[in-house]
């Protein structure tokens, strides 16, 4: 077990043996009865504990499935923890996806990843066929072969914290070290890791990266309000603060002009990126009503179509939208679950939008045809996580993951 395991320990044994302010603080948050103190000591370990008066709600079966992705904990602890849940934070329908049926078909398959509670995200699979992911809260890169089930994970420095990764043309992976404020490059011949120090101390936590045609590497720094380039010729770094005040670059594209195009995660704008001038053009979404919906301006991730249209996830509206960069108009759909379905990951295939309503229990798969405008969505299997990101394979298919089951998933889809 990892680090977590150790923060759970001291989490408990300062519960039971001594004062905890913050597994005390935090039970606040929680219903009395039997139980609460233990859930509010081990759940506060890894992540914010209204993360569970906020879920959907569960059976005695489901909370059992989701905590053993997450944790080995030993009984009887286990068994009050899932007493106190079950019985505090029942199965319900509230966050029940709606889905449209149609005659589309796909299959998806999942994995789970050898490490608990690392927090699996952003696959990517490589022309060789294997698929790689990032174990975020276990400080690890992770390689799945689809046909043998086979897994490796690489680790990393403990307090990378990789967001992300992406590979390029060589077959390295690149990833953002999120909590020490690095760029680095994993190569899977040797599993030699290369480190790249952010210049500025103010670049804190680089998020999403991309490798241009040319073989660059760019990267957003979200909270840091940064665009970031790695040249891996030569090792420099160039980065520049975003035009906007809290920007919050998010997702990051590149079109096939080369041209570089940035999502706003903490303002209603999409921006491109001239890389020969690093000038910037900024481009509105629309946000009809930001002062009672102030969370109208979340767009997390950008997809590029054949005609090198922008399209975007709106997670605060519950929108996917349509960006002509020729001619700035914007045309945008509701997601079929609705205002608060919060659309997160997204890609287009073959000019077919693929994104998932990430506020939903199951989070749905959902294809959106921009020719008939018809939707069709699924349920994902693992069903009580998030996609965080989707990507295109090399062969046309889709790699999706599930952050809260430890899942890394493949949708097959026919051609």
């Amino acid at each position: 077990m990892y680090h977590h395991i150790r923060k759970l320990i001291l989490a408990i044994s300062a519960l039971l043996f001594g004062s905890s302010s913050i597994g005390l603080t935090q039970a606040q948050e929680l219903p009395d009865g039997p139980g609460k103190e233990l859930v509010s000591a081990t759940c506060v370990a890894c992540h914010e504990i209204e993360l569970i008066p906020l879920s959907a709600g569960y059976t005695h079966a489901q909370w059992r499935y989701l905590i053993s992705k997450m944790i080995d904990l030993p009984e009887p602890l286990s068994g009050d923890i899932l007493q106190y849940l079950a019985a505090n934070f029942p199965h319900s329908n509230r966050l029940q996806p709606t889905l449209i049926d149609g005659d589309f078909e796909i299959s998806i398959q999942e994995w789970h990843v050898p490490t608990l509670g690392q927090r699996s995200r952003d696959p990517v699979m490589t022309a060789d066929g294997m698929i790689w992911w990032t174990g975020m809260f276990g400080s690890l890169i992770g390689r799945l072969n689809p046909q043998t089930g086979e897994m490796t994970e690489f680790k990393l420095d403990p307090t990378a914290r990789p967001h992300s990764i992406i590979n390029d043309k060589a077959g390295n992976i690149w990833y953002t070290g999120n909590s020490n404020g690095t760029m680095g490059r994993l190569n899977p011949e040797t599993g030699e890791i290369t480190v790249y120090p952010l210049p500025d101390p103010e670049a804190k936590d680089p998020h999403t990266p991309i490798v241009a045609e040319n073989g660059d590497v760019w990267f957003t720094i979200q909270n840091s309000n940064m665009l970031g380039r790695l040249v891996p010729g030569t090792g420099d770094i160039r980065l520049t603060k975003m035009p906007r005040e809290r920007a919050r670059p998010y997702g990051i594209k590149e079109d096939s002009k080369g041209t570089i195009w940035i999502a706003y995660r903490g303002s209603n704008a999409v921006a491109s990126l001239d890389p020969a001038t690093w000038e910037f053009t900024e481009y509105e979404t629309p946000n009809p009503d930001p002062e009672s919906h102030p969370g109208g301006y979340y767009i997390r991730r950008l997809a590029i179509d054949s005609q090198d249209n922008i399209w975007y996830a709106d997670s605060g509206r519950g929108f996917i939208g349509r960006l002509d960069p020729n001619s700035g108009e914007i045309k945008e759909w509701p997601s079929p679950s609705g205002a608060k379905s919060h659309p997160y990951a997204i890609e287009v295939i073959d000019d077919i939008i693929w994104y998932n309503e990430s506020d939903q229990r199951p989070d749905a798969l959902v294809r959106f045809d921009p020719q008939t405008e018809e939707f069709q969505s699924w349920a994902i299997p693992s069903g009580v996580g998030i996609i965080r990101n989707m990507t295109k394979s090399p062969d046309g298919n889709l790699v999706i993951h599930q952050s809260s089951t430890n899942t890394v998933g493949l949708v097959t889809i026919p051609k």
